[in-house]
């Protein structure tokens, strides 16, 4: 009997440790860093997303307004559950890696001016803004240079482009902020010239002169 209450207590022991262990692995995951970490990321896209949805709504009405205004597609959604798979495996291995405070709150700062940003272009321009390229010219589809388009040619790629790096940011997520920083660079890389084809169509010699002394906005791309 009193070999097998020492066993007992020897696995009593080892349970112990490892409810101790297990317990301290979910304060991790779940404790003060993952709840303001997540809860700034899920804020920041339910308000980035919403508000492009009631402004479409608000410049173009609603008949005119498809859920594509919401700018979520599955590319866009499979990247941000790596974005949280990776966020949720650092937190489990490498929880100090998320405990660099002036990272987060460097991301937040630049998340908040990314969206000022975008959000400016998209007032700024009315009507005119779309989120799908036009390649026919519509009447109320106008040239726009001044207020924030006379610092870039695109302000609501570049407002867009710090944002969605910067949530990564947020999160400490680094394998994340270089991902998205290179699949968003592309991506506008890309839709930048093929946009611009059309826009020199529609507005000729006015618009050859406002891209030469206009900076697109986004880096690298002219």
């Amino acid at each position: 009997m009193s070999i097998f209450n020492h066993l007992l207590g020897d696995t009593k022991i080892e349970d112990s440790v490892l409810v101790t262990h297990i317990s301290a692995s979910f304060s991790e995951i779940f404790g003060y860093t993952t709840c303001r970490q997540l809860s700034q990321m899920f804020l920041a896209i339910i308000f980035f997303h919403g508000s492009e949805y009631i402004l479409a709504v608000a410049f173009h009405g609603k008949s005119n307004v498809t859920l594509k205004s919401l700018l979520i597609s599955k590319n866009y959604l499979l990247a941000m559950i790596l974005s949280l798979l990776e966020y949720f495996i650092e937190i489990s291995l490498f929880p100090a890696l998320k405990e660099y405070w002036w990272v987060t709150n460097l991301g937040l700062a630049l998340v908040l001016i990314g969206e000022l940003i975008r959000k400016i272009a998209i007032i700024t321009a009315g009507r005119a803004f779309t989120h799908v390229i036009k390649i026919y010219h519509e009447e109320h589809h106008k040239l726009i240079t001044h207020g924030v388009y006379s610092f870039v040619r695109h302000p609501g790629y570049t407002g867009f482009f710090i944002w969605s790096v910067s949530t990564q940011i947020m999160l400490c997520n680094p394998i994340s902020t270089i991902a998205f920083a290179v699949v968003v660079w592309s991506f506008f890389a890309d839709r930048i010239p093929y946009e611009e084809f059309f826009l020199r169509q529609f507005f000729g010699s006015q618009y050859e002169e406002y891209a030469q002394r206009t900076p697109s906005g986004i880096p690298f791309v002219k």
